[in-house]
């Protein structure tokens, strides 16, 4: 029997190599390859490699080198025949049909496959032309230059109803075989089939192989009924199998590193984004993923990255893609989420923040667990009867229970209850800060730090002292705690007794203490209605508006979590020693025979130290703190 390649492609494609060989060679990573002791000869040190972006191992000390399927002809003493079989009944691929009609057939789909790649070329060439006007300048409008159309193979499907089906009957088509390819639609009356794309940007859609199968297209009139149209279901197309970008994504991922993400986002534009930032970046074609996109995803990154849009249709489609997923997780297979900010998709990000901005919204990713979890709770009644909270850990438990993979299975039961029980402690009757503080300190933190049930005293009080505007310095630092409430572990002690440095923040800050000692997985959504439900919400809303003037580094979205921690705690040291100054130039003014040289110095400190700290220059700050006079 003959296979031909699009079989054999397809074959390599479904089974990652490493979890192939990794059953008889015990295999350990080593940046984005594995390596091993040679199957083939005696070692102590390991000189056989695999490396599954490429599809091949290399056995150094014996020079042997090859795919999937020679892998098994040489360790098993296999015909190629016998390991094509072998490796096609792991897959869940059927065995091509040994009759001659098998092979009329590949010639058909190769015949296919040759109208597609031409149709492509002349698209591309139709976006230079004269009918391609208004797609180049939307194009650029969209911050996609010229230089690049290529890479992408973009190109323009002019409004004539049969201008492609005329190019192509041409050079010898016949109009049904257009049809079969998706490029002609055939009217159901019997008339005469015309062009499926008209007057539309054409993004090519290829397979893993970087084989052009089908098109999708972005409509130029406004009015259009479909913004985007991708083609049929065809013999060479099956959308819920291919991603678009795919090809590029892998040469990115083997270019990046083992540190390199692969990124699922959800349009052509958005993947083109991120990969001219440098992201390895896919989209699924209109659908929620399906398991076979899956697979396809983690047979190239353990951890993919999915990218949806913050508002109510992105949200549905990553809580659909979490439905799918959880059952086929298990150990170095799941799913990390990240939500673009501020409304944005990356496309939008890349042309008006740059490609750092991007990289670093897409680097703040939360695990699964979590995305599940938070689904379950914003979906969940309020916890205020039995029966309601039991209907919740029932759902956890089901969701759990759902996951193939026992171990993990049993893992995530334990993760969800977990949260679910930090969530009730939410809603029990709270701890006042000095009982919390002493349960601490001895050693009795635990997890039990509940949210008042109405304003507290010290949320009525904050709200009161607002009879001025916050301290700029004062009031980034308590943004920033807001949104990573563990900031405030490098300074508790210093905050237990002086706050942010601003007076009127003074019960906010006991507050977010007293939940973080008794809580310390207390996350910042959290925080947040915690605080608003307890009165802070006037508190809240001044805090934003007077950060909203400054240019501290944490603050900052392209800024890693270890470099903003540090860097606020020292602009928390700075702050303070601000404050110091003040209640020094007071104290000074009050005394009876004033030191007018030394309130100088102490003003003219404090003023520079200002103008610093608002412009967010904390670096050179350390160098110039002595501490308190």
């Amino acid at each position: 029997m003959r296979f031909d390649e699009r079989f054999l492609d397809e074959l390599k494609s479904r089974l990652r190599l490493s979890d192939v060989i990794g059953r008889t060679v015990k295999l350990r990573r080593q940046g984005r390859e594995y390596v091993g002791l040679s199957p083939f000869s005696k070692e102590k040190s390991p000189s056989f490699f695999v490396n599954d972006d490429k599809g091949f191992f290399h056995d150094f000390s014996s020079g042997k080198h090859g795919d999937l399927i020679g892998f098994l002809q040489e360790t098993e003493r296999l015909t190629f025949r016998e390991a094509v079989e072998r490796l096609a009944l792991e897959a869940g691929m059927a065995l091509p049909a040994e009759d001659p009609r098998a092979a009329a057939e590949e010639q058909k789909r190769q015949g296919l496959q040759d109208w597609l790649e031409l149709a492509a070329k002349w698209f591309e060439g139709e976006l230079k032309r004269p009918a391609g006007a208004s797609a180049r300048a939307y194009l650029e409008r969209r911050g996609l230059p010229e230089g690049e159309w290529a890479r992408f193979g973009l190109g323009f499907a002019p409004n004539g109803r049969t201008a492609l089906k005329d190019y192509l009957i041409a050079k010898g088509a016949r109009p049904a075989e257009l049809v079969e390819t998706g490029l002609l639609i055939a009217p159901e009356d019997g008339g005469a089939p015309y062009d499926r794309f008209r007057d539309r940007i054409i993004f090519p859609i290829t397979d893993a192989r970087g084989k052009v199968v089908s098109f999708g297209g972005r409509a130029m009139d406004p009015e259009a009924r479909a913004k985007y149209l991708n083609g049929p279901e065809t013999p060479l197309f099956h959308k819920g199998f291919v991603l678009y970008g795919l090809p590029e994504a892998r040469k990115l991922l083997h270019t990046g590193g083992e540190s390199a993400a692969l990124v699922v986002v959800e349009g052509y534009m958005d993947a083109i984004a991120c990969q001219r930032a440098g992201i390895a970046a896919v989209a699924p074609l209109g659908t929620a993923l399906t398991e076979e996109q899956m697979a396809v995803l983690w047979r190239l990154h353990p951890e993919p990255t999915m990218s949806f849009d913050g508002d109510g249709a992105g949200l549905r489609a990553a809580y659909r893609t979490l439905d799918r997923a959880l059952p086929l997780l298990k150990p170095g297979r799941t799913f990390r989420f990240a939500v673009v900010k501020g409304g944005k998709d990356p496309d939008e990000v890349l042309r008006e923040q740059g490609p750092a901005v991007l990289k670093a919204q897409l680097a703040d990713t939360q695990p699964f667990v979590e995305v599940l979890f938070a689904r379950e709770r914003d979906a969940a009644q309020p916890l205020d009867t039995p029966e309601r909270r039991t209907a919740l850990k029932v759902r956890l438990r089901t969701l759990a229970a759902s996951i193939a993979d026992s171990e993990l299975s049993q893992s995530y039961r334990q993760a969800l209850l977990d949260r679910f029980e930090a969530l009730w402690a939410l809603e029990r009757p709270a701890r006042t800060y000095d009982e919390a503080a002493r349960a601490f300190r001895q050693g009795r933190g635990g997890r039990k730090a509940p949210a008042p049930t109405g304003p507290t005293p010290e949320g009525k009080a904050a709200a009161r002292r607002l009879h001025k505007a916050l301290r700029p310095a004062s009031a980034m630092l308590a943004a920033a705690v807001l949104s990573h409430p563990d900031f405030i572990d490098s300074q508790l002690e210093a905050m237990d007794v002086q706050g942010f440095g601003d007076q009127a923040l003074d019960g906010l800050a006991k507050e977010i203490i007293r939940l973080r000692l008794s809580f310390p997985a207390l996350d910042s959504q959290s925080l947040g209605r915690h605080l608003a439900h307890s009165g802070f919400s006037e508190v809240l809303a001044e805090i934003a508006r007077a950060a909203a003037g400054t240019r501290a580094s944490f603050l900052q979205p392209d800024i890693t979590e270890e470099r903003a921690r540090a860097d606020w705690s020292l602009a928390y040291s700075q702050a303070l020693h601000l404050a110091h100054l003040e209640r020094a130039i007071d104290d000074a003014k009050s005394e009876a025979d004033i030191d007018f040289e030394a309130l100088r110095t102490l003003k003219a400190e404090r003023d520079g130290l200002k103008r610093r700290i608002k412009a967010g220059e904390f670096d050179s700050l350390s160098e110039g703190i002595s501490g308190p006079h």
